[in-house]
């Protein structure tokens, strides 16, 4: 999986195309990633003990991580990620300008 947490990214389909967000989260088995702000549910929730609050509560969701990419810092785009090997180092590159990703 080519991205990690921490990554900006934009989603590119669905109900929340064009919103971009920070990855919190990534699963690899499934191949999803967690981005604020991005597949919000709601969930009405029953207080369970005495002094406690219900109401309703927001949490995001996986999405599909085909339907994100990363925004490169240098062009401001979504891009696809390309990678570059340096004798025993591997880096992520942007594959529009050549900018190396964090």
């Amino acid at each position: 999986m080519k991205l990690k947490k921490g990554d900006n990214v934009k989603v590119l389909s669905g109900n929340d195309k064009g919103v971009t967000g920070e990855v919190l989260e990534v699963l690899p088995k499934a191949n999803k990633v967690i981005v604020k702000g991005v597949n919000i549910r709601k969930r009405a929730t029953k207080p369970r003990k005495a002094g406690e609050e219900g109401g309703i509560i927001s949490s995001e969701h996986p999405v599909d991580a085909s339907v994100v990419n990363i925004v490169c810092p240098k062009c401001g785009k979504a891009v696809k990620i390309g990678y570059k090997v340096d004798g025993d180092k591997k880096t992520r590159i942007c594959k529009n300008c050549g900018a190396e990703l964090k």
